[in-house]
């Protein structure tokens, strides 16, 4: 009987490999950059709101930051944190980083204090590239932290002076002095131009991505140099091939997560192209990048399309250079419906999943192949990647199609583990595989159908937030005692989280001021909806909340 890969590889596209191919070798992404600033410097690798950043320009100023962080004693290993929104200097810090053999560690740009703090330490953080509008975080925390180097930069450092599209309202925030910082803009006119020469091997450690794992307050999963190259060369010589030379890519998802740094800050130095970087989204905007850059392929969230589609402005601009778009269901499902009428507004353009992925192979694990479109499923396995579902309590117990059980992935580009967790890490990755906690299924044709999560991570907006982070922070309350955390579905968001307290003796707490204290300690998506008073929780025999019979 022919396996999942066997059976999937009857739908891959025509002409292209069944194999990873890497176009200019088998080196990290910071080489690629290198190579691609002496192919054409004179391309535009980057455009922000009509700024041009060439590829020579991103490679010199990557040269001249990454001198800066080596004068300040950073060394191999060590890391850096990015605190940063989607704009040109979180690239050019990236690549500074890869250059010197730094780790990174990217920072949501939505954490409160005590979220910042728990990764700065959790990862051993000494130097952070942050923006100034999110300074005052950070300088809340800094002495709780082993931070010493600040390098701070404002939105407008690399603005134009007449905007080519619409400016954020962050940027309406002039540039100041911070004391005790380092201004990147002095660093880039400043410092040594000379390429870093510091080996850095393809089994090096690249990044620390946080996130939930399968339990507990986020960690940090430990990917290589080899990871981001051979997922970005599964984007650029596999399954739909995405990126190419001619691609003109639109970024608006969030760069700090892995879907989003491969979409715009990995895939895209290798394939060479051009990308159209945006701080967020907003749907005219997008319109108007689209007709003015001519932009030819989109990664969005599906509310992006509607969005874009239900705009009152939407007959005033030409989308039909979009040809290719690859759609992640967050809050909305991709449907048929939906796709076509994406087709029609973009005149013949596709939409379809973007995949299925997770920050522990990061990310792209299977790819829906233009040949064979189907909705409802994430697509079948990349290039030199294993998919498979097995029995949640019996890990040697394949199931055969149609069954549900739980999503199995074996892939090149797998952590090495989760940063100084190793019995966290046991329960993931086994033999090779990464357990997802996740519940799927195949089709006949090798399609993946994703139908949730075992686990108890919850999804809001996209955004993955772990019940115990939320707990912990709500019970930092002065009023709090206990709380325990659970989704609930939500037509607009996929999930949102109600939230179980019980309050310290003698104390009283209204749902609304609960709510508005929390506004102010974490992120907004982590922020409950609902919140229930409670005299008490349902426990294991453990001692462990139960929160499968709390509703």
């Amino acid at each position: 009987m022919p396996n999942i890969k066997e059976i999937s590889l009857r739908s891959w596209p025509s002409g292209v490999p069944t194999e990873v191919q890497y176009p200019l070798g088998k080196v990290p992404l910071h080489e690629y950059l290198r190579m691609r600033a002496k192919e054409h410097p004179d391309k535009p690798a980057y455009i922000f709101y009509g700024r041009v950043i060439s590829y020579h320009e991103l490679d010199e100023s990557s040269d001249r930051l990454a001198n800066f962080f080596l004068k300040q004693g950073v060394q191999k290993g060590d890391r850096i944190a990015l605190f940063l929104l989607n704009c040109p200097q979180y690239i050019v810090a990236h690549y500074a980083a890869w250059k010197i053999g730094a780790v990174l560690s990217p920072c949501s740009p939505l954490f409160k204090e005590m979220e910042l703090e728990y990764q700065l330490n959790d990862s051993g953080v000494e130097t952070l590239v942050c923006l100034d509008i999110l300074y005052p975080v950070f300088e809340k925390i800094k002495d709780n932290t082993t931070v010493k180097t600040v390098v701070v930069t404002n939105l407008n450092d690399y603005m134009p002076e007449e905007p080519t599209l619409l400016p954020v309202p962050q940027m309406d925030t002039k540039k100041i002095i911070i004391p005790g910082t380092v201004d990147l803009m002095d660093i880039l006119a400043n410092e040594d131009a000379t390429p870093p020469q510091i080996k850095v091997e393809l089994d090096d450690l690249a990044l620390l991505q946080y996130t939930g794992g399968t339990t507990g307050l986020p960690k940090g999963a430990m990917l290589t140099h080899f990871a981001a190259v051979f997922t970005s060369a599964t984007a650029v010589t596999n399954g739909n091939k995405p990126f190419q030379p001619e691609t003109i890519s639109l970024a608006i998802s969030p760069i700090f997560h892995i879907a989003g740094m491969l979409c715009a800050v990995d895939a895209p130095i290798m394939a060479g192209c051009t990308t159209i970087l945006m701080v967020m989204f907003d749907p005219e905007t997008t319109m108007k990048a689209t007709e003015l850059y001519k932009a030819n392929y989109f990664v969005s969230s599906v509310p992006m399309n509607v969005a874009i589609m239900d705009h009152p402005k939407v007959n005033d601009y030409d989308l039909s250079s979009l040809k290719l778009n690859m759609a992640m269901s967050f809050g909305i499902t991709l449907t048929e419906q939906i796709a076509k009428r994406w087709s029609v507004l973009t005149k013949g353009g596709y939409c379809f999943e973007s995949s299925y992925g997770l920050t522990e192979t990061h990310t792209y694990d299977c790819f829906v192949p233009i040949n064979n479109i189907k909705y409802g499923v994430c697509g079948i396995p990349n290039a030199d990647t294993d998919i498979r579902i097995f029995d949640f309590d019996d890990h040697t117990k394949e199931l055969p199609i149609g069954e549900e059980g739980e999503i199995a992935v074996k892939t090149p580009s797998h952590f090495l583990g989760y940063w100084n967790k190793p019995e966290a890490t046991k329960d993931t990755l086994i033999n090779g595989w990464v357990y997802t906690g996740d519940v799927g299924k195949f089709d006949e044709e090798g399609y993946l159908a994703f139908l949730g999560r075992r686990k108890e991570m919850i999804k809001v907006s996209g955004f993955s937030v772990f019940p115990e982070e939320v707990e912990l922070f709500l019970c930092k309350h002065p009023a709090i005692a206990q709380a325990a955390v659970i989704p609930k579905e939500d037509a607009h968001k996929g999930e949102v989280i109600k939230a179980f307290l019980i309050l310290k003796p003698g104390q009283t707490a209204t749902a609304e001021e609960i709510r508005a204290w929390a506004k102010t300690n974490m992120s907004s998506y982590k922020v409950p909806s609902i919140i229930e008073f409670v005299d008490s929780f349902p426990m294991s025999g453990a001692g462990k909340v139960l929160r499968r019979l709390l509703d």
